[in-house]
């Protein structure tokens, strides 16, 4: 009897034990939130940082590597790994870990947006809110801006940071295209009057699917588009003229609309043998590397419509179960600061647009952003749920439409 009392209260006290050390964690990150920025960084020190994202662009992987993690560990004594991982894996690792309970992962930051924010968010799986706790965030970002509250239509609610932006952009070879371009009509008259010159990415390509939301903000407007419910009838009802236009020009396109390159990369090597005049990207200030490598012709110029070009924001995000987030926190925060959003729009580093408001930064720090290709006016994405919707009425109407 006694041997079977002294097994139960054993049991008991394990769970008591185990309830314990759960508050015990989830005390501790709460209270990184609780600390001032400089309790924050001298609690990071010396720890390591896992930064999780997309590893398949080799310039900024180069680039981050190289500066950002001497930078972190001269300045804060931080050391970081960058893991390169698709983020669908990396989503899957947080469900997996949450699902068996555990609260000890090994992902510190992730980079993330789009629908994937969405799924971490609605599933519990991130920490925060915290971008208070980030004082570059603080003093040069217009926190009223759209693109910075929200995420593909998702609300942000400070449970990520931005940390760089994509500008869809159409470009061109002025010397082949002297026409001006600033709407579907004025880009028709170009396509007609160039008969297979002109191709985009088929879709789901990230960009090509960028290029045809383009068109129908253009034709239909982005306010009668954005606030549709995620109704297949409801939406191909509405962007049916944008529809009617992509079959219009259609057989003015490269190989008569037949096919479409598989990918942005594909179009550009076409771009560069001037199979075409167009191109198309999602990162404007790569254009000047590739100008001075010589890949691009010196007349290369990116198109703006007047009604707007699409923009979206890259974010950093946290884990919940991060062990490291004051690291994470630190880490966000100088990825955020001038010199480092200075650095990173360099097109021999990366290109990538900066998330910071030009009004806010000092005239004498300016000079860190001289690459940077603004483009004037720019519209928000839509709701993550809708773009996939668009992606399907395309391939039904556009692509497998009459050929």
């Amino acid at each position: 009897m006694k041997k079977k009392l002294v097994f139960i209260l054993c049991i008991v006290l394990t769970f008591y034990l185990v309830g314990c050390s759960k508050q015990s964690n989830n005390s501790e990150k709460l209270d990184v939130l609780t600390k001032t920025n400089e309790e924050i960084v001298d609690l990071a020190k010396g720890s390591t940082v896992n930064f999780y994202g997309y590893g398949g662009n080799e310039v900024m992987n180069k680039w981050f590597d190289t500066y950002v993690v001497s930078q972190m560990k001269q300045k804060y004594d931080i050391n970081v790994k960058r893991v390169g991982m698709d983020i669908d894996n990396i989503l899957n690792q947080l469900l997996s870990e949450k699902q068996a309970g555990s609260s000890k992962g090994n992902i510190d930051v992730i980079w993330i947006n789009g629908e994937n924010f969405k799924t971490a968010k609605e599933n519990d799986l991130l920490f925060g809110p915290f971008t208070n706790k980030l004082s570059n965030y603080e003093k040069y970002v217009d926190k009223s801006s759209e693109d910075i509250t929200t995420d593909f239509g998702t609300n942000v609610d400070s449970m990520e940071a931005p940390w760089g932006k994509s500008q869809f952009a159409m470009v061109t070879d002025t010397s082949k295209i002297s026409s001006k371009i600033n709407n579907t009509e004025t880009l028709k008259k170009v396509i007609q009057e160039n008969p297979g010159k002109f191709t985009y990415p088929s879709l789901p390509d990230f960009t090509g699917s960028a290029f045809v939301r383009n068109v129908i903000y253009d034709i239909v407007g982005y306010e009668n588009v954005a606030s549709l419910p995620e109704d297949k009838a409801k939406i191909k009802q509405v962007i049916q003229p944008a529809i009617d236009y992509l079959n219009e020009i259609k057989p003015y396109l490269w190989n008569k609309g037949k096919t479409y390159p598989a990918t942005t990369s594909q179009l550009d090597n076409m771009f560069s043998d001037n199979e075409t005049y167009f191109t198309m990207t999602y990162s404007p200030n790569q254009l000047m590397g590739r100008v001075a490598n010589g890949e691009f012709s010196k007349n290369t110029k990116v198109i703006e419509f007047d009604k707007g070009n699409i923009s979206n924001t890259h974010f950093l995000t946290i884990p919940k179960n991060s062990q490291n987030e004051a690291g994470a926190i630190v880490l966000i925060d100088y990825l955020m600061s001038i010199d480092a959003q200075g650095s990173k729009t360099e097109a021999k580093n990366w290109g990538d647009t900066t998330v910071l408001d030009m009004k806010k930064v000092p005239t004498e720090d300016k000079s860190k952003f001289k690459e940077t290709i603004a483009i004037e006016k720019t519209v928000p994405e839509l709701k993550a749920g809708l773009v996939p919707i668009i992606e399907k009425i395309w391939l039904e109407e556009v692509l497998e439409g009459e050929k």
